[in-house]
């Protein structure tokens, strides 16, 4: 019997497993697409830098002419909340609009869908370019105002870290709830115009509360950005008492938690027909 000799079968080739990603890397992945886009589109780039830096000095002179002496403040105490206020209604709401609703037209958000970001993921990694550009402008703005108008150091620096950190996360809520009804990028110059003006003028940035009628005052404490204004000067006075710091964070939260739901049942992923 004469033997037959079998040749052995290759070893199957050993693919490398797919590589893992975390959500942390997703969203630094899409900021960075997003950031290079931000850095070509001139207009844009132009208000989310410019017009925060240019406004607070724009309205100086106004500030200067109020009294403020009966509020138990001062020019300084004023433009510091005024410049991080302006800085989160252009460089971070009226930007996030445009961007949230040209990528939407674009069918870049319907593109990554099918990828595996998740929604949140999607909305954070656009808005993370215009959140450091806000950031980086607060701290330029607050630096100049403590140079030229003798601010001295917070006393609750924790009270104006909370602000600063709770107005960043509602106004890019509230940008992507406004996205929902803004059809093109060119409308969202008309449809981020009720908010802008709204906070500029009863939130306190402009004109402080504390200067108007005791109704109004409470009826605009009810405002979104109004509890961001307050955790802010509250954080530089010191003088912001536990009643009012609650009913500030407070307001903040309920302002963040409906725009969150309101955005998760109607945010359109998908260019309107």
């Amino acid at each position: 019997m004469s033997g037959t000799h079998l040749t052995p079968r290759p070893a199957p080739a050993r693919t490398a497993p797919p590589e893992r990603t975390t959500p942390l890397g997703r969203m630094a992945a899409l900021a960075r697409a997003e950031l290079s886009s931000f850095a070509r589109n001139r207009g844009t780039l132009a208000a989310a830098v410019l017009v925060p830096l240019v406004l607070p000095f724009s309205v100086r002179s106004g500030v200067g002419q109020m009294d403020l002496k009966d509020a138990g403040l001062t020019v300084g105490l004023v433009m510091v909340p005024a410049s991080i206020g302006f800085s989160l209604l252009f460089a971070v709401y009226s930007t996030l609009v445009g961007v949230f609703v040209t990528r939407r037209e674009q069918l870049v958000f319907k593109r990554l869908r099918t990828g595996e970001p998740r929604n949140a993921e999607i909305l954070a990694g656009a808005a993370l370019p215009a959140v450091c550009v806000a950031l980086a402008q607060c701290a330029v703005l607050t630096a100049a105002c403590t140079a030229l108008l003798h601010v001295p150091a917070p006393r609750a620096p924790q009270l104006a870290l909370i602000g600063l950190v709770s107005g960043i996360v509602m106004c890019g809520v509230l940008a992507a709830l406004t996205a929902v009804w803004t059809r093109t990028a060119e409308s969202a110059q008309i449809t981020t115009v009720p908010l802008v003006l709204l906070s500029a003028l009863g939130s306190g940035i402009v004109i402080p509360l504390e200067l108007f009628p005791d109704r109004l005052a409470h009826l605009c404490e009810l405002l979104p950005l109004t509890s961001v204004i307050t955790l802010v000067r509250g954080g530089w006075t010191g003088d912001l008492g536990a009643g009012d710091t609650v009913r500030a964070v407070t307001v903040a939260l309920v302002w963040t938690g409906v725009a969150v739901f309101a955005v998760r049942r109607w945010f359109r992923w998908e260019p309107r027909r």
